[in-house]
């Protein structure tokens, strides 16, 4: 095709429908990724082969494949396949489904594929309402959520259902799909003659960030851009998508983040696993991962202040004060100039010595306090501000430290069932080992007062 001929071509956004949907694989064979499940020999091979398709839960990131894989294998069966959006759809349609299910089933002994995408969505009510549907096998379930299925499917239903896990595309998946799409006249965009850069390829690849929809959306628009500036350059001889094209019409790249799923908690815990470990590289890269997927700072300033007292308490009670200074500088400097103070006190906990004394203290105090209950104070620790107090013994044999060699005293302060227990056990690093030796040396010199004391009364 000349020059001129591709010229007169039609732009992309005039085909009916998005590029995404047209390439949308029509069988196994057109499929990329997710070998783990469609290998020789794996789940879903012999499933198909077999011609028997359990009930499915399809968990993965959005564009790897779920809706596409769920059609396939109803396809493999002969089976009737109905589509359901948990967001645009309720339990009238379920119920409309199910009387469809069952004529089929009666009059052409024509099994039925119920496809759920974003199952997520549905509540307990929800999902209960075909839940004894797919008891008696009326049809089956492939329910599709980016979610974790354990927080967001009920127990009874994800009991019926095989999970199966779809993994964010590789690069050389993407790579296949993206130069399908340009090759294939029919569905894509080869009637075009569109061509990559080495450079734009690979930004494409890392703008769809294992998404082949959003790879696609993007090379859709990249297409149109790249046959307008071929149409407007006559010394062009092919249309080329170039890295600009490609940022264009990605514009920003838009991480995968829900604030309220799965991988919001991910990320916090590889940020708070890798300050705990010390690693200020780690936890930076995931600090910024955090910020630039759209999590709220202050958050992120919340979790700082926990970990400051629950992964280093007084090894370093610096720790504490940093992260709040740096609470209060990012409510003062807002985005983007404070997000440097939440990367300071980052490298300032990674950095810092650590000790989770203070928190298995606390969780030991919880624990004692559940099995002994409302102990009374000991008598000699409470005051006694009035002469009826003083009478009944409050306050009486109160030691007051400071009138005492080296502020120190032999009175017990805990009830007297929990008499010389021990919560607090400081460890040897930072400024614990300081405080260790000093706590060390008190009850030494008390162990002696005591031994002194014992001897003199014989």
């Amino acid at each position: 095709m000349t020059s001129s001929q591709i010229k007169t071509s039609k732009s992309p956004l005039h085909q009916p429908s998005p590029l995404a949907e047209r390439m949308r694989p029509r069988s196994l064979d057109e499929f990329a990724g997710q070998e783990t499940l469609l290998g020789p020999g794996r789940m879903l091979s012999t499933v198909i082969g077999a011609g028997a398709l359990p009930s499915l839960i399809l968990w993965g990131p959005p564009g790897t494949g779920k809706t596409t894989l769920a059609k396939i294998l109803a396809e493999s069966t002969s089976a009737y396949f109905v589509f359901f959006s948990a967001v645009l759809s309720g339990v009238k349609e379920v119920r409309q489904i199910v009387d469809k299910a069952q004529e089929l089933l009666k009059t052409e002994n024509r099994a039925t594929v119920f496809f759920i995408d974003e199952i997520h969505r549905f509540n307990k009510g929800q999902q209960d309402a075909f839940l004894p549907h797919v008891e008696s096998g009326l049809f089956t379930l492939i329910g599709a959520t980016t979610e974790n299925p354990s927080f967001h499917v009920t127990a009874p239903l994800l009991s019926r259902c095989r999970v199966l896990v779809l993994h964010a595309l590789e690069d050389e998946h993407l790579q296949t799909i993206f130069h399908r799409a340009l090759a294939d006249s029919e569905n894509g965009l080869g009637q075009y003659h569109l061509q990559f850069t080495d450079n734009s390829l690979r930004h494409l690849i890392s703008l769809a960030d294992g998404d082949a929809r959003m790879g696609l959306n993007i090379l859709e628009i990249a297409a149109t851009l790249a046959l307008h500036h071929f149409h407007t350059t006559p010394d062009r001889e092919f249309p080329t998508i170039t890295s600009d094209d490609i940022a264009e019409a990605g514009q920003h790249k838009s991480l995968r983040y829900d604030k309220d799923g799965e991988e919001h908690y991910n990320l916090i815990s590889a940020l708070h696993k890798s300050l705990r470990d010390s690693d200020p590289d780690g936890a930076l890269y995931w600090l910024y991962r955090m910020l630039e997927a759209g999590e709220e700072p202050l958050y992120i300033c919340r979790r700082l202040i926990r970990f400051a007292s629950e992964d280093i308490g007084v090894a370093d009670p610096q720790a504490l004060s940093q992260t709040i200074s740096c609470q209060q500088a990012f409510q003062t400097l807002g985005s983007p100039e404070g997000t440097l103070a939440l990367a300071q006190a980052v490298v300032y906990l990674a950095t810092a010595p650590k000790s989770n004394a203070l928190y298995t203290a606390e969780s030991d105090l919880r624990q004692q306090i559940t099995r002994t209950g409302s102990l009374p104070v000991p008598m000699h620790l409470r005051n006694a501000p009035t002469s009826l107090m003083k009478k009944l013994g409050y306050g009486k044999g109160y030691q007051y430290a400071h009138d005492k060699d080296q502020g120190l005293v032999e009175q017990n302060h805990l009830p007297p069932e929990l008499a010389g227990t021990i919560f607090y056990s400081p460890t040897t690093r930072g400024y614990e080992a300081v405080i260790k030796d000093r706590l060390s040396k008190w009850r030494q010199i008390l162990q002696q007062r005591k031994q002194e004391h014992n001897a003199s009364k014989k």
